[in-house]
């Protein structure tokens, strides 16, 4: 069991970092009080010591709370669980300025304090926070897919970290275009077996069709096109927000060229990513590990 402390200045990040560690699967508590957490912890490992937590504790609760920054501290220090302390900080001017864009009002504001005083003095509130901070991020000039990039690398372990989930679909152009597509590829350029007698009844799965289209020059550098681009851009996607990605091929009818290019992909990309193969017009789908026959 992993515990992750989120504390900083509102505007900085937090509700970011704690979506970060929701999409990964992390419990989330948002402005737990201070004198709440240590008891809130201890009852969730007995509970589900399995499941990570995330905990956004900061000074909106109750501030006088936070005199007990290094009691709780101090404790959390000493439970079995790891656990990390980050603090989202950034400059007057990049809160000020977000401040200005969203149009939302600071929960530490009064008509009689300007806006800078007001960050201020929240600065004040958790300057207590600081010395116990494992990861302190100034967010002044990350964007959300730079903050969430940083927290991915430094406190989560590789074998931890939510893959991205794809879908490889063949179709059809004469059916449409599958609405759900991310990436779509069009093969009716490419050589077609279905002017092939012998292969018109056939489909990219039969090993006649495997090896008419394995000589086809053209298809070859289709195929190693699309497998260096993935190979390249799939890490960068992962990176970021996405939780899933849908690529898909078509040719005329779904049956041939979409369906091969589809088979062939999918074993290189599932080197490194769970995948799931459609193959619409076919009415197939499967891993590329169990195979399985849509109902």
């Amino acid at each position: 069991m992993q515990i992750v402390i989120i504390s900083g200045l509102s505007g900085a990040g937090k509700s970011i970092a704690l979506e970060t560690f929701e999409d990964e699967g992390f419990f989330c508590v948002d402005n737990l009080p201070l004198s709440f957490v240590l008891s809130f912890v201890e009852k969730f490992a007995e509970e589900d010591d399995q499941r990570n937590l995330a905990i956004v504790v900061d000074a909106r609760g109750f501030p006088a709370d936070l005199a007990r920054t290094d009691e709780v501290f101090r404790a959390l220090r000493h439970l079995p669980q790891k656990t990390d302390f980050v603090f989202l900080d950034a400059t007057n001017e990049a809160i000020l300025q977000r401040y200005r864009d969203t149009r939302r009002r600071h929960p530490f504001y009064k008509t009689h304090r300007s806006l800078l005083d007001t960050i201020e003095y929240e600065r004040s509130l958790l300057q207590p926070l600081l010395e116990y901070t494992d990861l302190h991020i100034d967010t002044s000039s990350l964007s959300v897919h730079d903050l969430r990039a940083v927290l991915k690398k430094h406190l989560l372990a590789e074998h931890e970290r939510r893959q991205l989930f794809i879908q490889i679909e063949s179709f059809g152009f004469k059916n449409g275009v599958p609405l759900n597509s991310d990436f779509v590829f069009d093969a009716r350029c490419l050589t077609n077996p279905h002017w092939e007698p012998s292969l018109r009844p056939q489909t990219g799965r039969d090993s006649a069709v495997i090896d008419y289209l394995n000589d086809r020059d053209d298809v070859q550098a289709y195929l190693k096109d699309l497998e260096q681009f993935f190979d390249a851009w799939l890490p960068k996607f992962e990176q970021g927000t996405r939780a899933y990605l849908t690529i898909a091929i078509g040719c005329t009818g779904g049956q041939h060229r979409s369906v091969y290019l589809v088979e062939q992909l999918a074993r290189n990309v599932a080197k490194r990513y769970p995948l799931i193969v459609k193959h619409r017009e076919l009415h197939i789908t499967h891993s590329c590990q169990t195979q399985l026959e849509e109902q």
